[in-house]
């Protein structure tokens, strides 16, 4: 009796010890955020716009928001742009190219829903150009279109961008599956 009661204790701490350290538990521990974690992603999306509608510092302040291998998707073709150099060509840099061929725009990013997750935390919103002095711009790009879906993670130089994917309707931002809207529209006409 004393045996079998030793071996049904044994087994309950082993099952104990195995369900404690099996991915799904490690998985459920999200640390949370911190009032000055939420401050600095957000200045981190603050920052984004600007860099990006400017150039600045010939496309390096853009690239310098992602970690060093961030990535930013286009959802409408699935375009990546992934490594600090192809993120300062998405900003135009090194010579600003697109800044010369486009009219100006600025855009926005509205309604930033933060949550934390296993990476560090996970971003949504909104992204609008509101135009310029009043006036319209292109038509593909005035008002909503659509808005991001990010990965942050905390590195040694503050929260960074680790993943950012541009999410265009009719999909909307924390939903997207990694579909372009260019296979969705494909799968739809058949």
């Amino acid at each position: 009796m004393q045996k079998s009661k030793s071996i049904l204790i044994a087994a309950a701490v082993l099952s104990w010890s195995l369900s404690v350290n099996s991915p799904v538990f490690a998985q459920a521990k999200v640390k949370p955020l911190t009032a000055l974690d939420y401050m600095e992603i957000q200045q981190l999306n603050y920052g984004y716009a600007f860099a990006l509608d400017t150039c600045s510092n010939r496309g390096e302040d853009y690239a310098n928001l992602y970690t060093d291998d961030g990535v930013f998707i286009v959802g409408l073709n699935g375009m990546e742009y992934k490594g600090h150099q192809k993120l300062v060509e998405a900003a135009g840099g090194p010579t600003c190219e697109r800044l010369k061929r486009l009219p100006h725009q600025s855009h926005t990013t509205e309604n930033l829903v933060i949550q934390a997750s296993p990476e560090g935390a996970t971003g949504k919103s909104y992204l609008v150009y509101p135009g310029d002095q009043g006036k319209h711009g292109e038509a593909d790009f005035d008002g909503h279109v659509g808005g991001y879906q990010d990965v942050y993670v905390r590195t040694p130089k503050g929260w960074r961008i680790k993943s950012r994917v541009h999410v265009f309707p009719p999909q909307i931002p924390g939903e997207y599956k990694g579909i372009p809207n260019t296979k969705l529209e494909a799968g739809s006409s058949k």
